[in-house]
């Protein structure tokens, strides 16, 4: 069913494809909260256009230009988000990084994004200014306080700041992305895309004026930033804007709010709580799930404990939201609903992109105005993953049911998706592989009810090795963002393979299957 007052906006972004005066256009008036902290101070709507004013003559200061990339890797703050909205309103290309990322991997990311300013946490400016000035960037530093280097230049500098003009072509972010092969991959995103995106969840969503989102997510990847905040911004909507997760104080503030967006670990955390009710979540209007799958064991739970039906929906950093369960309607537990508004949806035979009878699994594939331009750099990357009609290969396994409801069923890509996050498995392979006594290793998703996924590490032992689980994981804590590493390392005299030689990872995905199954 297509919600009221779609076309209109559909014809919006067509009118101004620059995604912050598409914003701006649609602002209430100064007054009306914005966002709200943990402590009860916020900023307005006034607030939102004079800080991200003064963030874009700061970054003007700095020497950024139209074009060029801003790497950013700091704590949650609204001062973050004022400096995204600023790089959008610069004509910058705003680069995220999780901030979970150690200084190698860091390395990587700068010298790929060749970005002219590197932002980063006050505490981490000696170690991460080395990489910018070595890479030829400037370094400024922001913390989460609002504190830093930027903030002081921003504080001296005008509010007024006339928006760079911006076509739906041009990029206004870069997010990295894990992929089968290599280093992680830089998707050009842009205003087009995220502005169209904004546009089509708001409206079916029914995200409005009224509305108060619970925002308890990180702001370094599409969940948090574009999903969650683009859309509050495009309906005019209000966040409680909460640093972290943390169950007891999303239920404290569940009172203020009307929506909240989560991962499957939320839900899962907040079932344990004795405060969880009926009567405490009755002024709620909507739960949103996703970057993971959500059990369906936590889908009913949750609505035999609250009386709603969790709202899952499927996206991907390369095209963000791509499908949803519907807003009336039968939210179907382990579904992930149907085609957005304006996004096309196909199911085919992997090799030969031939479409496949309803009910059959086959690789997803989508097109739409959500889908993103392409790799960083990446030409013949980016020409591997879209078929000649322009169709997006997602690398995920699903199928349509007879009622038109997406189900996804495994990845074709090798990816685990743990608490919201990706992880390349043949990146933890390599590190492992590394360690003194380990002959070879597999890394592999297991079913985790906090996390979605938990990373295992699968290891062989060289002949006379004695190495251990203990030595594994504390050999990989100064490697590896906390997220990628294995959660257990298991041995095995030898790994499972087909005729090919090749390792039959999904042999130990039905081994291991219960492992964090809870007794």
């Amino acid at each position: 069913m297509q919600p009221s007052g779609l076309v209109p906006l559909l014809e919006e972004t067509r009118v101004s494809n620059h995604l912050f005066s598409l914003i701006r256009s649609r602002m209430p008036e100064a007054g009306k909260p914005f966002l709200t902290l943990a402590d009860g101070s916020g900023f307005d709507y006034g607030a939102v256009l004079a800080w991200s004013g003064r963030y874009a003559n700061a970054l003007r200061g700095y020497g950024v230009e139209t074009g060029d990339r801003v790497v950013v890797q700091v704590e949650k703050s609204p001062q973050a988000v004022f400096l995204y909205l600023a790089c959008l309103r610069a004509g910058a290309v705003f680069v995220p990084l999780n901030t979970a990322y150690t200084k190698a991997e860091l390395d990587y990311f700068v010298g790929d994004a060749e970005p002219r300013l590197l932002v980063c946490a006050p505490e981490k400016a000696d170690e991460l200014g080395e990489i910018g000035t070595r890479l030829g960037a400037a370094v400024a530093t922001l913390g989460s306080l609002g504190d830093g280097s930027l903030t002081e230049v921003a504080k001296a500098a005008p509010e007024s700041f006339d928006e760079v003009t911006r076509g739906e072509d041009d990029l206004a972010a870069l997010l990295y992305t894990s992929g089968t092969t290599g280093r992680s991959k830089g998707a050009m995103l842009t205003h087009g895309n995220l502005a169209s995106n904004a546009l089509t969840l708001a409206d079916y969503w029914r995200f409005s004026q009224t509305d108060v989102l619970l925002h308890a997510l990180p702001i370094f990847h599409t969940h948090g930033l574009f999903v969650a905040i683009n859309t509050t911004l495009m309906a005019g909507s209000s966040l409680i804007f909460l640093p972290r997760f943390d169950a007891a104080e999303v239920l404290r503030h569940l009172p203020g709010a009307t929506c909240m967006m989560g991962v499957p670990t939320f839900y899962v955390r907040l079932l344990q709580q004795a405060g969880l009710t009926a009567e405490t979540t009755a002024h709620m209007r909507l739960f949103v799930s996703g970057s993971a799958p959500l059990l369906s064991e936590t889908h009913e739970q949750w609505k035999a404990r609250t009386g709603h039906a969790i709202l899952e929906r499927y996206g991907m950093t390369e095209t963000n939201m791509i499908t949803s369960n519907p807003y009336d309607g039968a939210r179907v537990a382990g579904a992930v609903g149907m085609p957005l508004p304006g996004i096309s949806l196909r199911i085919v035979q992997p090799e030969t992109g031939e479409a496949l009878p309803q009910g059959e699994i086959g690789m997803i594939e989508v097109k739409g105005p959500n889908v993103f331009k392409g790799y960083w750099r990446m030409p013949e990357k980016t020409k591997a993953e879209f078929r000649t009609d322009g169709f997006f290969i997602t690398g995920d396994l699903g199928k349509i049911d007879d009622r038109g409801y997406v189900h996804i069923v495994g990845r074709g890509k090798d990816l685990v998706i743990t608490g919201g996050y990706n992880v390349y498995p043949k990146e933890v392979e390599t590190e492992i592989d590394g360690i003194p006594g380990v002959f070879e290793s597999a890394v592999i998703g297991v079913p985790h009810a906090d996390f979605g996924e938990g990373v295992t590490a699968i290891v062989v032992r060289k002949p006379g090795s004695t190495v251990e689980e203990r030595t594994i994981l504390q050999t990989l804590e100064g490697r590896l963002a906390k997220f990628k590493q294995p959660k257990r390392v298991l041995f095995v005299d030898e790994l499972p393979r087909n005729t090919m030689g090749k390792v039959q990872k999904n042999v130990l995905q039905t081994t291991y299957r219960d492992l964090y199954a809870r007794g």
